[in-house]
């Protein structure tokens, strides 16, 4: 063996060796990364790395449950606004378990054990055990079960938002929304049933539409009419409910327009998904006549907007209330973190009568 093969055979015995002193002396993370956009199954990989302890300021969680949003495939697809820096980790959501916290005083709110969510956006959440500021983490009151923190900052924010930021809504008021099925959709329907307004869901039609109907109705929809049925629908006209005041968009395309169709005088569109990839049309008297008002919504840029603001605690205050009174994560399935290919998959393809979210458990 030469000199040179010598030396490097030493030098690859004390790498191998000090990673695996670091590895005994360090909480050891899993990981899904990603190096490149593409289809998720394809370029994600699962890898080990070690994680230090916590400094001053920071926290090392433990993730219990980690969900997958459509926005996460969108991201790891390049198909989304925000783009990562690769090496990217995917992710935007989930909750843990605090393990350890720096030294100092800048992270004292938190104590081992207790459950956090992070609500920062783009931290790459898809990680079994993360280091994260503690300025970036919200406390989980006692008592909230895993689903339901793990998907509390998109799905029923960008619900709560919607309901609050548009109109002024008053109990007996009618919200119209598409797409009622799906895990925003589910969210909504909730927060109506909670603050006394009524909510007329939309969805496509299916062999199983009775199932359907009576899942959300139970939920605490109003009522639920396939797209068919929305557009000969009579339940405004004869006052059965109120004419909306709010419409909650994630289709487009003809779907939309028929919910405009329904909508009261200076009604509000409030578009958030494009399910179908058709665009929004709006008819020139809709504009003239009835006086209504289309606008879009993005929950990361409120959230980017809103950090630190009152607003900001007192949404989740209020949600973490309703949690603790019955309002439920939307239709879920945990499924292992090394079986990620089929998740993600699976995530792409949803199959069934409701939007089921899949979550990582660790």
């Amino acid at each position: 063996m030469s000199l040179i093969a010598q030396r490097f055979t030493v030098v690859k015995a004390v790498s191998q060796q000090h990673f695996c002193a670091l590895r005994a002396m360090s909480t050891i993370a899993r990981v899904l990364r990603y190096g490149e956009f593409g289809e998720p199954a394809k370029v994600l990989r699962l890898q080990e790395e070690a994680v230090p302890e916590p400094k001053d300021g920071e926290v090392l969680v433990r993730t219990l449950g980690a969900p997958i949003n459509p926005a996460d495939i969108n991201t790891i697809q390049g198909k989304y606004p925000v783009k990562p820096v690769f090496p990217a980790v995917g992710g935007n959501e989930c909750v843990g378990e605090v393990v350890s916290v720096g030294g100092g005083t800048s992270g004292n709110q938190f104590k081992v054990g207790d459950r956090v969510v992070p609500f920062a956006t783009g931290l790459g959440t898809w990680r079994s055990h993360a280091i994260y500021a503690a300025a970036q983490l919200m406390k989980v009151p006692a008592g909230i079960g895993v689903a339901e923190a793990a998907t509390i900052t998109v799905n029923p924010c960008t619900g709560y938002r919607m309901l609050k930021d548009f109109v002024s809504l008053q109990p007996g008021d009618t919200v119209i929304q598409n797409g009622a099925n799906s895990a925003c959709g589910q969210a909504i329907i909730q927060l109506c049933r909670a603050w006394n307004i009524e909510c007329v869901g939309i969805v496509r039609d299916r062999p199983e539409f009775g199932q359907l109907k009576a899942y959300l109705k139970e939920l605490g929809a109003s009522e639920i009419l396939t797209e068919e049925e929305l557009r000969t629908t009579k339940l405004f006209k004869d006052g059965i409910f109120r004419k909306p005041k709010l419409a909650l968009n994630c289709v487009g395309g003809k779907n939309a327009l028929e919910m405009s169709r329904q909508l009261d005088q200076a009604g509000v569109m409030v578009t958030y998904g494009g399910m179908s990839r058709e665009p929004v049309t709006v008819p020139t008297a809709s504009l003239i006549f009835k006086d209504l008002r289309f606008v879009g919504f993005w929950m990361t840029r409120w959230t980017k907007e809103n950090a630190s603001s009152p607003q900001r605690a007192e949404m989740f205050n209020e949600l973490f209330g309703l949690i603790d009174r019955g309002l439920k994560a939307p239709a879920h399935e945990f499924i292992p973190f090394e079986n990620y290919v089929a998740a993600v998959t699976n995530a792409e393809s949803i199959q069934g009568f409701v939007g089921k979210k899949y979550i990582f458990s660790f």
